[in-house]
């Protein structure tokens, strides 16, 4: 009989279950790291464009849109698990569009739309819950939209809008808590726009914008924490553009 000494087997059994874990690991970690999802659309006899999404771990989500007598799109989503959710779309007295939507475990959200007399075109959205969030548009001397947006709760926020003598539009958001953010946007000879954000706590972010030999316009981001992100364009002979981005955290 030939007997197995009891170091060699236990070096063998390290080394055989060493080189299992290591392939379980590359196979878990592969299966981490590679994900594929799936979109299939097809136009309807309407014209409509329905989608089958499928997912990751092989579930599907089916979107049905309809068109209806009036040329608005409905849609149907039936998700995963089974549940639905439906969005109708009408036209109400004024010519505005309204919506209904039925969320997948049965809460209802409408949105009803009306113009004012400024020509502008006003908003009360009606949650699950009952809480009413509106929006008033106004328009300025300048011919710019400003508008104020208040929340269920009564929170209050407006959208100061303003053309500068470039003819850029800035912003000035004051939101619920008193909480005040500007945007200023400043307009480059190839017409490309800049813009210098300051967020409520101080914050600035910019983007600067240029347009290169064949037209495409490129990017530099620059966040609060002083974090970068360059976009450079390409335009190709076929008229399709690629895009390079590039990011550097702070």
């Amino acid at each position: 009989m030939i007997r197995r000494h009891p170091v060699v087997a236990a070096v063998a059994a390290t080394f055989i279950g060493t080189f299992a874990f290591a392939a379980f690991a590359q196979a878990a970690d592969a299966a981490q790291t590679t994900a594929t999802h799936s979109v299939h659309r097809q136009k309807g006899a309407d014209g409509a464009v329905d989608a089958t999404r499928t997912g990751p771990k092989g579930g599907v989500t089916s979107v049905d849109r309809i068109k209806g007598a009036d040329g608005l799109t409905d849609k149907t989503v039936t998700y995963p698990g089974g549940k639905v959710a439906t969005t109708d779309r009408f036209r109400n007295a004024t010519g505005q569009v309204d919506s209904t939507h039925t969320g997948r475990n049965g809460g209802v959200t409408t949105t009803n739309r009306s113009k004012g007399a400024d020509g502008l075109v006003d908003k009360t959205v009606t949650g699950p819950k009952g809480g009413v969030t509106t929006t008033d548009r106004s328009r300025g001397a300048d011919g710019v939209v400003d508008k104020t947006v208040t929340g269920p709760k009564g929170g209050v926020t407006t959208a100061d809008r303003s053309r500068g003598a470039d003819g850029a539009i800035d912003s000035t958001i004051t939101n619920a808590k008193g909480g005040v953010s500007t945007v200023d946007r400043s307009k480059n000879a190839d017409g490309t726009t800049n813009a210098v954000a300051t967020n409520a706590k101080g914050g600035v972010s910019t983007v600067q914008r240029s347009k290169d030999t064949s037209g495409a316009v490129d990017e530099v981001r620059t966040g609060p924490n002083g974090g970068t992100t360059v976009i450079d364009r390409m335009k190709n002979a076929d008229g399709t553009t690629d895009k390079v981005v590039t990011t550097t955290r702070p």
